[in-house]
Protein backbone atom coordinates (compact mmCIF):
# COMPACT_ATOMS: atom_id res chain seq x y z
CA UNK A 1 0.00 0.00 0.00
CA UNK A 2 1.44 3.58 -0.66
CA UNK A 3 2.63 5.63 2.26
CA UNK A 4 2.00 8.82 0.14
CA UNK A 5 -1.68 7.67 -0.73
CA UNK A 6 -2.34 6.81 3.31
CA UNK A 7 -0.79 10.16 4.43
CA UNK A 8 -3.02 11.72 1.95
CA UNK A 9 -6.34 10.08 3.09
CA UNK A 10 -5.62 10.71 6.34
CA UNK A 11 -4.79 14.26 6.26
CA UNK A 12 -8.26 14.46 4.49
CA UNK A 13 -9.64 13.01 7.47
CA UNK A 14 -7.93 14.58 10.35
CA UNK A 15 -7.31 18.36 9.50
CA UNK A 16 -9.57 20.70 11.43
CA UNK A 17 -10.87 24.19 10.71
CA UNK A 18 -8.14 25.51 13.85
CA UNK A 19 -5.52 23.99 11.76
CA UNK A 20 -6.09 26.47 8.99
CA UNK A 21 -4.59 29.67 8.93
CA UNK A 22 -6.72 32.48 9.32
CA UNK A 23 -5.04 34.14 5.73
CA UNK A 24 -5.82 30.79 4.19
CA UNK A 25 -9.59 30.93 5.45
CA UNK A 26 -9.41 34.67 4.01
CA UNK A 27 -8.73 33.29 0.33
CA UNK A 28 -10.62 30.18 0.81
CA UNK A 29 -13.80 32.64 0.97
CA UNK A 30 -12.83 34.28 -1.52
CA UNK A 31 -12.31 31.48 -4.02
CA UNK A 32 -15.45 30.59 -3.11
CA UNK A 33 -17.04 33.63 -3.65
CA UNK A 34 -15.81 33.93 -7.30
CA UNK A 35 -16.63 30.54 -8.04
CA UNK A 36 -19.94 31.12 -6.82
CA UNK A 37 -20.55 33.94 -9.27
CA UNK A 38 -18.61 32.50 -12.13
CA UNK A 39 -21.07 29.13 -11.99
CA UNK A 40 -24.32 31.82 -12.03
CA UNK A 41 -22.94 33.64 -14.88
CA UNK A 42 -22.01 30.22 -16.86
CA UNK A 43 -25.73 29.40 -16.08
CA UNK A 44 -27.21 31.47 -18.08
CA UNK A 45 -26.48 30.18 -21.65
CA UNK A 46 -24.59 28.14 -24.24
CA UNK A 47 -22.79 25.09 -22.87
CA UNK A 48 -24.42 25.13 -19.56
CA UNK A 49 -27.82 25.31 -21.23
CA UNK A 50 -27.32 22.72 -23.72
CA UNK A 51 -26.22 20.27 -20.91
CA UNK A 52 -29.21 20.91 -18.74
CA UNK A 53 -31.21 19.63 -21.75
CA UNK A 54 -29.76 16.49 -20.76
CA UNK A 55 -30.81 15.84 -17.62
CA UNK A 56 -34.49 17.82 -17.97
CA UNK A 57 -35.99 14.51 -17.68
CA UNK A 58 -34.36 13.90 -14.31
CA UNK A 59 -35.63 13.90 -11.19
CA UNK A 60 -34.37 15.15 -7.87
CA UNK A 61 -34.29 17.67 -5.00
CA UNK A 62 -30.45 19.19 -5.77
CA UNK A 63 -29.98 22.64 -7.28
CA UNK A 64 -28.79 23.87 -10.49
CA UNK A 65 -27.75 27.02 -9.76
CA UNK A 66 -29.49 30.03 -11.73
CA UNK A 67 -31.74 28.15 -12.77
CA UNK A 68 -35.07 26.13 -11.77
CA UNK A 69 -33.93 22.42 -12.40
CA UNK A 70 -33.19 20.17 -9.85
CA UNK A 71 -31.84 16.87 -9.90
CA UNK A 72 -29.86 14.24 -8.02
CA UNK A 73 -26.57 14.79 -6.17
CA UNK A 74 -24.34 13.42 -8.99
CA UNK A 75 -26.07 15.36 -12.16
CA UNK A 76 -25.96 18.77 -9.94
CA UNK A 77 -22.14 18.71 -9.27
CA UNK A 78 -22.38 17.84 -13.07
CA UNK A 79 -23.89 20.71 -14.34
CA UNK A 80 -23.04 23.14 -11.92
CA UNK A 81 -19.12 21.91 -12.69
CA UNK A 82 -19.81 23.00 -16.38
CA UNK A 83 -21.86 26.30 -15.28
CA UNK A 84 -18.88 27.10 -13.74
CA UNK A 85 -16.39 26.76 -16.24
CA UNK A 86 -18.40 27.68 -18.94
CA UNK A 87 -17.07 31.41 -19.28
CA UNK A 88 -13.55 30.87 -18.58
CA UNK A 89 -13.91 33.17 -15.63
CA UNK A 90 -13.32 30.41 -13.04
CA UNK A 91 -10.23 30.59 -10.63
CA UNK A 92 -6.73 28.34 -11.63
CA UNK A 93 -3.24 27.62 -10.11
CA UNK A 94 -4.71 24.84 -8.55
CA UNK A 95 -5.45 21.47 -10.41
CA UNK A 96 -5.91 23.95 -12.83
CA UNK A 97 -9.15 25.21 -12.21
CA UNK A 98 -10.10 23.74 -8.78
CA UNK A 99 -13.30 25.92 -8.12
CA UNK A 100 -14.89 24.88 -10.85
CA UNK A 101 -14.43 20.99 -9.92
CA UNK A 102 -14.30 21.34 -5.98
CA UNK A 103 -17.16 23.76 -5.05
CA UNK A 104 -19.99 21.71 -6.95
CA UNK A 105 -18.83 18.41 -5.52
CA UNK A 106 -18.92 20.08 -2.14
CA UNK A 107 -22.56 21.36 -2.00
CA UNK A 108 -23.92 17.99 -3.91
CA UNK A 109 -22.61 15.89 -1.22
CA UNK A 110 -24.02 18.51 1.44
CA UNK A 111 -27.41 17.81 -0.28
CA UNK A 112 -27.02 14.20 0.41
CA UNK A 113 -26.93 14.73 4.33
CA UNK A 114 -29.47 14.98 6.83
CA UNK A 115 -27.70 16.22 9.58
CA UNK A 116 -26.72 20.02 8.37
CA UNK A 117 -22.81 20.96 7.84
CA UNK A 118 -21.18 23.97 9.29
CA UNK A 119 -19.35 26.90 7.16
CA UNK A 120 -16.37 26.11 9.17
CA UNK A 121 -16.63 22.19 7.79
CA UNK A 122 -17.24 23.68 4.24
CA UNK A 123 -14.51 25.48 4.11
CA UNK A 124 -11.83 23.01 5.66
CA UNK A 125 -13.15 20.75 2.96
CA UNK A 126 -12.81 23.03 0.19
CA UNK A 127 -9.24 23.03 1.07
CA UNK A 128 -8.88 20.02 0.98
CA UNK A 129 -10.19 19.63 -2.14
CA UNK A 130 -7.53 21.98 -3.45
CA UNK A 131 -5.07 20.85 -1.94
CA UNK A 132 -5.28 17.26 -2.95
CA UNK A 133 -6.00 18.16 -6.63
CA UNK A 134 -2.71 20.16 -6.95
CA UNK A 135 -0.82 17.95 -5.23
CA UNK A 136 -1.20 15.01 -8.04
CA UNK A 137 -1.05 17.79 -11.17
CA UNK A 138 2.54 18.21 -8.88
CA UNK A 139 2.88 14.66 -8.63
CA UNK A 140 2.61 14.61 -12.50
CA UNK A 141 5.40 16.90 -12.75
CA UNK A 142 3.91 20.09 -13.00
CA UNK A 143 1.12 21.93 -15.26
CA UNK A 144 3.17 22.30 -18.18
CA UNK A 145 4.60 19.00 -17.98
CA UNK A 146 1.33 17.20 -17.34
CA UNK A 147 -0.43 19.60 -19.58
CA UNK A 148 2.03 19.60 -22.31
CA UNK A 149 1.66 15.98 -22.97
CA UNK A 150 -1.98 16.65 -23.99
CA UNK A 151 -3.44 15.60 -20.59
CA UNK A 152 -6.11 18.65 -19.33
CA UNK A 153 -5.24 18.63 -15.65
CA UNK A 154 -8.54 20.09 -14.58
CA UNK A 155 -9.92 16.52 -15.51
CA UNK A 156 -7.58 14.20 -14.95
CA UNK A 157 -6.21 15.83 -11.63
CA UNK A 158 -9.63 17.18 -10.20
CA UNK A 159 -11.43 14.73 -9.94
CA UNK A 160 -8.77 13.63 -7.07
CA UNK A 161 -9.45 16.99 -5.80
CA UNK A 162 -13.35 16.41 -5.94
CA UNK A 163 -13.30 12.78 -4.29
CA UNK A 164 -11.20 14.18 -1.50
CA UNK A 165 -13.24 16.95 -0.59
CA UNK A 166 -16.58 14.81 -0.95
CA UNK A 167 -15.21 12.14 1.47
CA UNK A 168 -14.27 14.64 3.71
CA UNK A 169 -17.84 16.46 3.82
CA UNK A 170 -19.38 12.94 3.86
CA UNK A 171 -18.08 11.79 6.57
CA UNK A 172 -15.37 8.88 5.10
CA UNK A 173 -12.97 7.32 7.85
CA UNK A 174 -8.89 7.00 6.38
CA UNK A 175 -9.90 3.75 4.92
CA UNK A 176 -12.91 4.24 2.62
CA UNK A 177 -11.21 8.09 1.66
CA UNK A 178 -8.02 5.98 0.77
CA UNK A 179 -10.20 3.78 -1.17
CA UNK A 180 -12.26 7.25 -2.59
CA UNK A 181 -9.02 8.48 -3.98
CA UNK A 182 -7.96 4.99 -5.72
CA UNK A 183 -11.56 5.19 -7.42
CA UNK A 184 -10.90 8.76 -8.46
CA UNK A 185 -7.51 7.50 -10.10
CA UNK A 186 -9.78 5.21 -12.66
CA UNK A 187 -12.58 8.34 -12.85
CA UNK A 188 -9.62 10.31 -14.34
CA UNK A 189 -9.39 11.76 -17.72
CA UNK A 190 -9.47 14.78 -20.11
CA UNK A 191 -7.87 15.98 -23.00
CA UNK A 192 -6.73 19.10 -25.15
CA UNK A 193 -7.91 18.09 -28.52
CA UNK A 194 -10.17 21.14 -28.20
CA UNK A 195 -7.64 23.45 -28.63
CA UNK A 196 -7.76 22.64 -32.39
CA UNK A 197 -10.99 23.30 -33.25
CA UNK A 198 -12.27 25.12 -30.00
CA UNK A 199 -14.67 22.80 -29.17
CA UNK A 200 -16.84 22.78 -26.08
CA UNK A 201 -15.37 19.51 -24.38
CA UNK A 202 -13.40 21.65 -22.44
CA UNK A 203 -16.05 23.20 -20.25
CA UNK A 204 -17.58 19.36 -19.85
CA UNK A 205 -13.97 18.66 -18.26
CA UNK A 206 -14.58 20.60 -15.22
CA UNK A 207 -18.22 19.35 -14.89
CA UNK A 208 -17.20 15.36 -15.27
CA UNK A 209 -14.52 16.10 -12.48
CA UNK A 210 -17.00 17.24 -9.83
CA UNK A 211 -19.41 14.01 -10.52
CA UNK A 212 -16.53 11.45 -10.76
CA UNK A 213 -15.36 12.35 -7.21
CA UNK A 214 -18.66 12.58 -5.71
CA UNK A 215 -19.22 9.39 -7.22
CA UNK A 216 -15.96 7.92 -6.22
CA UNK A 217 -16.61 9.14 -2.78
CA UNK A 218 -20.48 7.73 -2.48
CA UNK A 219 -18.52 4.18 -3.92
CA UNK A 220 -16.11 4.44 -1.46
CA UNK A 221 -18.53 4.99 1.07
CA UNK A 222 -20.68 1.73 0.37
CA UNK A 223 -17.44 -0.56 0.41
CA UNK A 224 -15.97 -0.81 -2.94
CA UNK A 225 -12.33 -0.85 -3.03
CA UNK A 226 -9.86 1.21 -4.82
CA UNK A 227 -6.40 0.59 -5.68
CA UNK A 228 -4.18 0.70 -2.96
CA UNK A 229 -0.88 1.03 -4.78
CA UNK A 230 -2.56 3.77 -7.43
CA UNK A 231 0.76 6.18 -6.88
CA UNK A 232 3.44 3.30 -7.24
CA UNK A 233 5.26 2.69 -9.94
CA UNK A 234 3.16 -0.33 -10.94
CA UNK A 235 1.50 -1.70 -14.60
CA UNK A 236 -1.28 0.42 -14.26
CA UNK A 237 -0.76 3.03 -12.17
CA UNK A 238 -1.75 6.66 -12.31
CA UNK A 239 2.06 8.13 -12.58
CA UNK A 240 3.19 5.30 -14.79
CA UNK A 241 -0.41 5.89 -16.68
CA UNK A 242 -0.48 8.94 -17.26
CA UNK A 243 3.16 10.66 -16.87
CA UNK A 244 5.77 7.88 -17.32
CA UNK A 245 8.40 10.41 -17.97
CA UNK A 246 7.43 13.72 -15.60
CA UNK A 247 6.18 11.44 -12.09
CA UNK A 248 7.36 13.43 -8.82
CA UNK A 249 5.59 11.19 -6.73
CA UNK A 250 7.09 13.08 -3.58
CA UNK A 251 4.97 15.65 -4.28
CA UNK A 252 1.97 13.98 -3.05
CA UNK A 253 2.97 14.63 0.49
CA UNK A 254 5.48 16.86 0.79
CA UNK A 255 5.08 19.94 3.64
CA UNK A 256 1.80 18.62 3.54
CA UNK A 257 0.14 20.51 5.87
CA UNK A 258 2.56 23.07 5.95
CA UNK A 259 2.67 24.61 2.43
CA UNK A 260 -0.85 25.19 1.44
CA UNK A 261 -1.70 24.68 -2.45
CA UNK A 262 -4.95 26.74 -2.42
CA UNK A 263 -2.64 29.94 -1.59
CA UNK A 264 -1.18 29.70 -4.87
CA UNK A 265 -4.37 30.25 -6.77
CA UNK A 266 -5.18 32.79 -8.68
CA UNK A 267 -8.60 34.95 -9.33
CA UNK A 268 -9.23 35.75 -13.09
CA UNK A 269 -9.72 39.57 -14.06
CA UNK A 270 -10.08 38.32 -17.75
CA UNK A 271 -12.43 35.90 -19.37
CA UNK A 272 -9.53 34.62 -21.06
CA UNK A 273 -7.17 30.96 -20.74
CA UNK A 274 -5.02 32.01 -17.71
CA UNK A 275 -2.28 31.88 -20.32
CA UNK A 276 -2.93 35.32 -21.58
CA UNK A 277 -3.08 37.59 -18.45
CA UNK A 278 0.36 38.59 -18.38
CA UNK A 279 0.53 39.83 -21.69
CA UNK A 280 -2.71 41.59 -21.31
CA UNK A 281 -1.32 43.17 -18.13
CA UNK A 282 2.12 43.97 -20.11
CA UNK A 283 0.16 45.61 -22.75
CA UNK A 284 -1.82 47.67 -20.61
CA UNK A 285 1.32 49.27 -19.23
CA UNK A 286 3.08 49.47 -21.86
CA UNK A 287 0.19 51.91 -23.42
CA UNK A 288 0.56 53.74 -20.58
CA UNK A 289 4.40 53.81 -20.67
CA UNK A 290 4.35 54.99 -24.00
CA UNK A 291 1.51 57.35 -23.58
CA UNK A 292 0.32 55.82 -26.95
CA UNK A 293 -3.54 55.27 -27.90
CA UNK A 294 -4.48 52.00 -30.11
CA UNK A 295 -4.15 54.15 -33.13
CA UNK A 296 -0.65 55.35 -32.78
CA UNK A 297 0.21 51.85 -32.56
CA UNK A 298 2.05 49.65 -35.34
CA UNK A 299 1.72 46.14 -34.08
CA UNK A 300 2.67 43.97 -30.86
CA UNK A 301 4.97 41.08 -31.22
CA UNK A 302 5.35 38.57 -27.77
CA UNK A 303 7.84 36.50 -27.28
CA UNK A 304 6.86 33.59 -25.61
CA UNK A 305 7.46 29.27 -24.70
CA UNK A 306 6.35 26.72 -26.96
CA UNK A 307 3.93 25.78 -24.48
CA UNK A 308 1.79 28.80 -24.46
CA UNK A 309 2.24 28.68 -28.45
CA UNK A 310 0.23 25.75 -28.92
CA UNK A 311 -1.83 26.52 -25.96
CA UNK A 312 -2.86 29.84 -26.89
CA UNK A 313 -1.36 30.50 -30.12
CA UNK A 314 -4.44 30.18 -32.36
CA UNK A 315 -5.93 33.05 -34.21
CA UNK A 316 -9.35 31.15 -34.30
CA UNK A 317 -12.25 33.58 -32.74
CA UNK A 318 -15.44 31.79 -34.45
CA UNK A 319 -16.69 30.57 -31.41
CA UNK A 320 -16.69 31.56 -27.30
CA UNK A 321 -14.49 28.99 -26.38
CA UNK A 322 -11.89 29.30 -29.47
CA UNK A 323 -11.47 32.92 -28.94
CA UNK A 324 -10.98 32.73 -24.75
CA UNK A 325 -8.13 30.73 -25.92
CA UNK A 326 -6.80 33.02 -28.14
CA UNK A 327 -3.87 35.26 -27.23
CA UNK A 328 -3.71 37.69 -30.35
CA UNK A 329 -7.40 37.97 -29.70
CA UNK A 330 -6.82 38.94 -25.75
CA UNK A 331 -4.55 41.46 -26.96
CA UNK A 332 -6.29 42.67 -29.96
CA UNK A 333 -9.62 42.93 -27.33
CA UNK A 334 -7.27 45.15 -25.14
CA UNK A 335 -6.52 47.40 -27.71
CA UNK A 336 -9.46 48.06 -29.86
CA UNK A 337 -12.25 47.90 -26.52
CA UNK A 338 -9.75 48.95 -23.92
CA UNK A 339 -10.77 45.35 -21.57
CA UNK A 340 -10.84 41.88 -21.40
CA UNK A 341 -14.17 41.57 -19.67
CA UNK A 342 -16.90 39.10 -20.54
CA UNK A 343 -18.09 42.00 -22.87
CA UNK A 344 -15.07 41.45 -25.11
CA UNK A 345 -15.55 38.34 -26.04
CA UNK A 346 -19.48 38.51 -27.35
CA UNK A 347 -20.34 37.33 -30.73
CA UNK A 348 -20.59 40.86 -32.50
CA UNK A 349 -16.96 42.04 -31.01
CA UNK A 350 -15.44 38.65 -32.20
CA UNK A 351 -16.69 39.27 -35.28
CA UNK A 352 -15.88 43.23 -35.72
CA UNK A 353 -13.35 44.22 -38.80
CA UNK A 354 -11.74 45.98 -36.36
CA UNK A 355 -10.58 43.05 -34.71
CA UNK A 356 -10.45 40.93 -37.08
CA UNK A 357 -8.17 44.10 -38.67
CA UNK A 358 -6.00 44.22 -35.40
CA UNK A 359 -5.80 40.01 -35.07
CA UNK A 360 -2.98 40.85 -38.16
CA UNK A 361 -1.02 42.74 -36.53
CA UNK A 362 -0.37 40.74 -33.45
CA UNK A 363 2.95 38.33 -33.89
CA UNK A 364 4.04 35.39 -31.49
CA UNK A 365 7.51 34.26 -31.73
CA UNK A 366 8.74 31.02 -30.24
CA UNK A 367 11.41 31.98 -28.08
CA UNK A 368 13.28 28.33 -27.63
CA UNK A 369 15.19 29.79 -24.56
CA UNK A 370 11.95 30.78 -22.74
CA UNK A 371 10.96 28.16 -19.47
CA UNK A 372 7.99 26.26 -20.59
CA UNK A 373 6.39 28.01 -17.14
CA UNK A 374 7.86 31.71 -18.03
CA UNK A 375 5.36 34.58 -18.70
CA UNK A 376 5.57 36.13 -21.99
CA UNK A 377 7.71 39.50 -23.61
CA UNK A 378 5.55 41.69 -25.22
CA UNK A 379 7.18 44.79 -27.39
CA UNK A 380 4.97 47.30 -28.56
CA UNK A 381 6.13 49.00 -31.29
CA UNK A 382 4.44 52.69 -32.57
CA UNK A 383 3.45 54.18 -35.14
CA UNK A 384 6.50 56.89 -35.06
CA UNK A 385 9.09 54.51 -34.50
CA UNK A 386 9.43 53.82 -30.76
CA UNK A 387 9.32 50.56 -29.32
CA UNK A 388 9.47 49.09 -25.43
CA UNK A 389 9.44 45.52 -24.06
CA UNK A 390 7.76 44.25 -20.70
CA UNK A 391 7.29 40.54 -19.32
CA UNK A 392 4.94 40.71 -16.12
CA UNK A 393 5.44 37.96 -14.13
CA UNK A 394 2.97 38.88 -11.30
CA UNK A 395 -0.21 39.31 -13.27
CA UNK A 396 -3.55 40.62 -12.38
CA UNK A 397 -5.43 38.08 -9.88
CA UNK A 398 -2.53 35.82 -8.80
CA UNK A 399 -1.51 35.98 -4.88
CA UNK A 400 1.51 38.10 -5.16
CA UNK A 401 -0.55 40.93 -7.05
CA UNK A 402 -4.27 40.04 -5.85
CA UNK A 403 -7.61 41.29 -6.62
CA UNK A 404 -9.44 43.93 -3.97
CA UNK A 405 -12.45 43.02 -2.07
CA UNK A 406 -13.71 46.10 -4.30
CA UNK A 407 -12.64 44.69 -7.63
CA UNK A 408 -13.46 41.10 -6.66
CA UNK A 409 -16.80 42.34 -5.91
CA UNK A 410 -17.27 43.92 -8.89
CA UNK A 411 -16.87 40.71 -10.56
CA UNK A 412 -19.63 38.99 -8.50
CA UNK A 413 -22.15 41.40 -8.97
CA UNK A 414 -21.16 42.04 -13.11
CA UNK A 415 -21.76 37.91 -12.74
CA UNK A 416 -24.35 37.14 -10.65
CA UNK A 417 -26.68 39.92 -11.88
CA UNK A 418 -26.89 38.27 -14.84
CA UNK A 419 -29.21 35.67 -13.81
CA UNK A 420 -30.20 37.50 -10.11
CA UNK A 421 -31.73 39.93 -9.38
CA UNK A 422 -29.80 42.78 -7.85
CA UNK A 423 -31.50 42.75 -4.21
CA UNK A 424 -30.50 38.37 -4.25
CA UNK A 425 -26.76 39.07 -5.19
CA UNK A 426 -26.15 41.16 -2.44
CA UNK A 427 -28.01 38.89 -0.13
CA UNK A 428 -25.51 36.30 -1.25
CA UNK A 429 -22.70 38.30 -1.26
CA UNK A 430 -23.48 38.96 2.56
CA UNK A 431 -23.07 35.22 3.26
CA UNK A 432 -20.29 34.05 1.64
CA UNK A 433 -18.75 37.01 3.50
CA UNK A 434 -19.19 35.39 6.25
CA UNK A 435 -19.84 31.40 5.91
CA UNK A 436 -17.71 30.72 8.45
CA UNK A 437 -20.32 31.85 10.77
CA UNK A 438 -23.33 29.42 8.95
CA UNK A 439 -24.68 26.53 10.96
CA UNK A 440 -25.76 25.02 7.47
CA UNK A 441 -24.70 26.06 4.20
CA UNK A 442 -27.61 24.65 3.07
CA UNK A 443 -29.30 27.66 3.65
CA UNK A 444 -26.81 29.22 0.67
CA UNK A 445 -29.53 27.16 -2.04
CA UNK A 446 -32.21 29.82 -1.72
CA UNK A 447 -29.48 33.02 -2.34
CA UNK A 448 -28.94 30.51 -5.30
CA UNK A 449 -32.07 29.71 -7.39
Amino acid sequence: MSERLQRLAQFCVELRFEDLPPALVTQAKRHILDTFGATLAGAAGGVAEQARKVFASETGDVPVWGTDLQVGPAQAAMLNGVAAHALELDDTGGCDHSGAVVLPAVMAAVSMLPQPVSGREFITAVVIGYEVGRRVLEACGGYSAHNGAGWHSTATCGVFGAAAASARILGLDARQTLAALGIAGSFSGGLWAFIHDGSQSKKLHSGRAAEGGLLAARFAQQGISGPTQLFEEVWGGFLKTLAPATATPEALDADLGVVWKLARCSIKPYASCRGTHSAIDALGLLLDQLNVAVDQVEDVRVSLCGFLQDMCGGQDVSSLAAAQMSLPYALAARLVQGHCRLQAYDDDQRSAPRMTQWLSRIHLEVDPQRPEDGEPVVTLRTVDGRQASLCVEVPLGAPGNPLSDVALEEKFFSLTMRVLPRQQAEGLLGQLWRIEELESVRTLERWLI
